[in-house]
């Protein structure tokens, strides 16, 4: 009974975190939307808007190795941009870098989950505050959110030290703003994705919430600012990046 149970049955978009709760949706699920506020999906929109196809890798030292083998360009940390490498997990360092054809773009977080979101078959889309709206009608338009055709929406969170899920302020207002879309779904919300949804009806500024939440400040402390304004940039994109074979690309 309990496996059922988790999946959220009888719904039409379903909200869950983390690695553990893609799998679990994907399992279930007609298509996966994967939020990673900052900064794996936002930077993934950023690339996809300017033409480059985004192969999503675990973060770890195969990656150069990964990129070589197939010919691609690595995304390095953000503080491991130079002159000569511009490319990283900055959205607002991939704005301006040179545009490539293929990009390895690791992180822990998102990309993680994307890239094992891809192992199921199912489309997997990469949302944010961004292009929220714009996922949200194209799901509708192509007909999921029925009882046979579930959504699984996705809030990455971050990590703490130890590895285990640390789940962020950012990415749940970030697939609360999905789930807004969603919210005439035929098959109606999940109360998981209803609590999350309520969560963006109590917060009247969201960009002021993300920019003073934890991993926000982390960033504007650290340098990084304009990423983060960058992603509070509510939906101002229509590029809806879609995982197929393995490499994001732009939907339409």
């Amino acid at each position: 009974m309990a496996p059922a149970v988790h999946a959220q049955p009888g719904s039409g978009a379903r909200f869950d975190w983390g690695l553990t709760g893609a799998a679990e949706l994907g399992r279930v699920c007609a298509v996966l939307v994967v939020v990673d506020v900052l900064s794996f999906t936002t930077t993934v929109e950023v690339a996809v808007g300017r033409g480059m196809r985004v192969h999503p890798f675990p973060w770890d030292a195969q990656a150069a190795d990964y990129a070589r083998r197939i010919g691609a360009t690595v995304a390095t940390g953000r503080r491991q941009v130079t002159r000569e490498h511009p490319w990283s997990l900055s959205p607002a360092a991939l704005s301006r870098a040179p545009i490539v054809r293929d990009l390895v773009l690791p992180s822990p977080n998102g990309s993680a989950i994307s890239a094992a979101a891809s192992a199921t078959g199912l489309p997997v889309i990469a949302a944010n505050l961004r292009n929220a709206r714009a996922v949200g009608r194209r799901l509708l338009h192509q007909g999921y959110g029925a009882a046979g055709t579930p959504i699984g929406v996705i809030a990455a969170g971050e990590r703490w030290p130890d590895g285990s899920l640390r789940p962020s302020v950012e990415d749940q207002l970030g697939a609360a703003c999905v789930l807004d879309a969603l919210s005439g779904v035929a098959g109606g919300l999940s109360v998981e994705a209803a609590i999350t949804l309520a969560a963006l009806a109590s917060t009247p500024d969201v960009a002021a919430a993300v920019r003073g939440c934890v991993s926000g400040r982390e960033l504007i402390e650290g340098g990084f600012g304009e990423d983060v304004e960058i992603a509070v940039r509510l939906d101002s994109s229509d590029v809806i990046p879609l995982l197929r074979d393995g490499v994001f690309s732009s939907a339409a």
